[in-house]
């Protein structure tokens, strides 16, 4: 089945732009597009997408409020942010508010495309310096545990250094051709790792391991 991505984008020529990517991308199908998310439950719930991809700058509703009342309503729904500027402020709160990935306006179509089925295999694709931020930010944002150790989740070698990995802001690919695996190996480690820490994506994952010191 292919995944279904539903746009949010003000701006038309980028929101046709995308839209034309994705219907000409195996794998992937154009559930809507929209200019804004004044009636952004109900555009939801009849195009019933499998992903997100959402422009922070949004007239009315801005991209950081729809994440979080996307996820109120549809907790299990991934979201990808879209941006211009990677803003400090909006950055951490879109993250925290539950998007799944977020990139610069300049990511390239190819790339674009692949960080959509990575977002929707569980990854958190990221632009390089939008990666870099957010290890910052939560490293200034959430103080570390003084009781957190790696025995607590009982996490293997392999789930810290790909745990590791998803805080640099790798890819699955990335983190399989670092350490020589399969995707599929990575996906089932990064599937482990999500029981292990009691979370359901991976910005959960990142946030925890950064805030409990397991990186």
């Amino acid at each position: 089945m292919p995944v279904k991505v539903a746009i949010f984008e003000d701006r038309r020529s980028i929101r046709e732009a995308i839209s034309l990517l994705v219907e000409g991308t195996s794998g992937l199908q154009l559930a809507g597009a929209w200019p804004d998310c004044m009636n952004l439950v109900e555009n939801i719930k009849s195009s019933q997408p499998d992903l997100v991809l959402m422009d922070i700058e949004m007239p009315g509703i801005n991209g950081v409020e729809a994440v979080k009342l996307l996820k109120k309503h549809f907790p299990k729904l991934t979201v990808i942010m879209q941006t211009v500027f990677d803003d400090d402020n909006k950055v951490f709160d879109a993250i925290c508010n539950g998007a799944s990935g977020y990139l610069l306006k300049d990511t390239p179509p190819a790339r674009l495309m692949e960080s959509i089925i990575e977002a929707y295999n569980g990854g958190a694709p990221m632009s390089p310096s939008i990666a870099s931020k957010v290890l910052r930010l939560f490293q200034k944002h959430l103080a570390p545990s003084p009781d957190a150790a790696h025995e607590k989740y009982h996490l293997t070698n392999r789930e810290k250094e790909i745990l590791q990995g998803l805080v640099n802001g790798f890819s699955y690919k990335m983190i399989a051709e670092v350490y020589h695996i399969s995707f599929d190996t990575v996906r089932t480690h990064v599937r482990n790792i999500y029981e292990k820490l009691h979370v359901a994506s991976s910005s959960q994952a990142v946030a925890k391991a950064i805030k409990e010191r397991l990186v």
